[in-house]
């Protein structure tokens, strides 16, 4: 695949921004223009960066309608009503619903006062539904707090109302115009939002409420900070941007994750292999998250919370057993599904077109968003990958950079049962008889809005480099710009006119990978070791002249011994300098 690299050098004045900031802190040069690139320009600004501290946190009840939320739960609490914890089946709404449920038992609430609920993605769907609010209502539940939906529930809120039942909702989706009619709604994306932060995740949301909820009661914060660890797993796998707020959550969840996990997040990296390694985003992101997610995916996202909630080493063993098959069910579908999705396309003739729409009314609902992203990233266009799910289609959308799907969406609300979602991936349900209409609707908005630079797969590249700025020192700096994420993306290098040491070569049981040794200038005996995975095909490149890489910098570590590595993302053929 061929990528366009992405690069803007750096400004005179961010230069000289960076030059103070890495000799104050004593940082490499490259390190000091990339923290002024990501908005610090001052010496507290960076050590605060690198430094994060949660007291910096913000006050939870700059947050509207948090004094509400706080004196409706105070209510419930004090008159021991039946308290319902509800939320979506993803990894960020089963990991708010455990945070919440886990700090309100910590903290005085009896198991018989509280209970959970989980939708089931094929009978219900997405967000609250009715069949959740009968039940809450069978059992005689007076408040619903809701996690990581609920933003556009107006009617199903209102029905709840009719029966005596109080919403408190806790979203971070977009919402409409009319808000639902809930004793409180927590959501900085509100139109009149007051709070400093607007990119918290769901559980991200239901900690700060946690948060307020001990401050009024002077109740000990302390017992909130070990469920942190819950937090960072909706970070990063519901990819919200990791600054601000979200990364001193972020850093301190990683450090609880490292440190003393839960026994139900311990029993999840044990099965993941992660037992004893350093834990960081992308590990939650590719092996963690996707474990917790399978369980809405494959039976009911209830098997995530149980697990979350284990109490017992064994228990929790057994149930991550459950989830990891379901894992593996998972991995086999999307592959299957992802393998039609293909053949579909090439019958349709599609791939010319500036958003695929590809449906299939027996596909497996639990993996559409997953094949999403993977045509995705196959054919660098937006796609939305829909199926049938009981009386309605359901589709889960997957955007490039330069697009925001979530606005395509919203231009065809008027065909939609219901959609929600973020700019870069959304979901949607429609009606049978509108499949059509949408199809062409949607791909006349794409057509007039989407640029053709959107559909070329792109590297965004932080710095060019002197391979010889390539250290031990730069590594070090580097680590300390983490966690990396949305917003604070690991950086990424590019350097020019390379030769090969003569170790370049083609590895992997299936010849697919590409080591490269890169000859060091005016350092005969001093070689950078990379590795370029599924790259194979540009051994030429390295081996017949002059090339450059687009890299970023890892450590790696192979038999208890650590080293640097490049981790090459793209290869092109370079010229010899001048």
């Amino acid at each position: 695949m061929t990528y366009n690299w992405n690069l803007e050098p750096f400004s005179e004045a961010e230069r000289a921004h960076g030059a103070v900031l890495a000799k104050e802190l004593r940082l490499a040069p490259v390190v000091g223009c990339l923290l002024v690139r990501r908005g610090i320009t001052s010496i507290e600004e960076a050590k605060h960066f690198f430094r994060p501290k949660l007291e910096d946190l913000h006050d939870p009840f700059l947050m509207k309608d948090m004094d509400k939320a706080v004196a409706r739960l105070n209510r419930a609490v004090g008159r021991k009503e039946k308290i319902m914890i509800y939320g979506d089946y993803d990894v960020d709404g089963t990991t708010a619903v455990t945070l919440v449920y886990k700090y309100l038992r910590a903290t005085g609430c009896s198991e018989h006062q509280l209970d959970y609920y989980i939708p089931d993605r094929y009978d219900e769907g997405y967000g609250i539904s009715y069949r959740g609010i009968d039940l809450a209502h069978s059992r005689g539940t007076k408040l619903i707090i809701v996690l990581d939906c609920g933003i556009k529930a107006v009617e199903k809120v209102a029905y709840a109302k009719s029966l005596g039942i109080d919403f408190i909702i806790c979203d971070h989706h977009n919402p409409d115009d009319m808000l639902p009619d809930a004793v409180a709604v927590l959501d900085a994306k509100r139109t009149d939002n007051t709070y400093p932060y607007e990119h918290l995740s769901g559980c991200g949301v239901g900690f700060k409420f946690m948060q307020a909820y001990a401050r009024s009661n002077n109740l000990p914060e302390s017992k909130l900070l070990p469920l942190l660890d819950l937090v960072a797993v909706s970070i990063a796998s519901d990819i919200v941007p990791i600054m601000g707020e979200n990364r001193i959550l972020a850093y301190y969840g990683l450090r609880q994750l490292n440190k003393r996990p839960s026994l139900g997040l311990q029993a999840i990296i044990n099965v993941c292999g992660l037992r004893n390694k350093k834990i960081d985003i992308s590990d939650i992101v590719f092996k963690i998250g996707p474990r917790i997610n399978a369980s809405g995916r494959m039976m009911n996202g209830r098997k995530a919370v149980e697990l979350l909630l284990s109490q017992d080493a064994i228990e929790a063993q057994s149930r991550t057993a459950d989830i990891d098959e379901c894992n593996e069910q998972r991995r086999e579908l999307d592959k299957d599904v992802t393998e039609q999705a293909i053949d579909i396309l090439g019958e349709l003739s599609d791939v010319n077109k500036k958003i695929l729409v590809i449906y299939h009314p027996k596909w497996h609902k639990g993996v559409i968003g997953i094949v999403a992203s993977r045509m995705t990233e196959r054919y660098s266009r937006p796609t939305i990958v829909m199926t049938k799910s009981g009386d309605f289609i359901s589709g889960s959308a997957r955007s490039v950079g330069g697009f925001d799907i979530y606005k395509a969406i919203e231009h065809c609300k008027d065909l939609l049962v219901n959609f929600g979602g973020h700019p870069f991936a959304s979901g949607l349900t429609l009606k049978e008889e509108n499949l059509e209409v949408f199809r062409k609707m949607i791909t006349d908005y794409a057509e007039e809005t989407v640029v053709p630079e959107t559909l070329v797969p792109q590297i965004d590249v932080d710095a060019e480099i002197d391979i010889r700025e390539v250290n031990y020192k730069l590594l070090d700096n580097l680590k300390r710009m983490g966690p990396f994420g949305p917003d604070n993306a690991k950086p990424v290098f590019v350097s020019r006119n390379l030769t090969d040491s003569g170790g370049s070569r083609v590895v992997g049981k299936a010849s697919e990978h590409l080591k490269v040794d890169v000859a060091v200038p005016a350092n005969d005996r001093q070689v950078i070791n990379g590795i370029a995975f599924n790259q194979a095909e540009q051994c030429d490149k390295v081996k017949n002249g002059y090339f450059c890489l687009c890299y970023t910098i890892e450590e790696n570590e192979f038999n208890g011994n650590k080293s640097l590595q490049l981790l090459v993302r793209d290869i092109k053929e370079g010229q010899e300098p001048n």
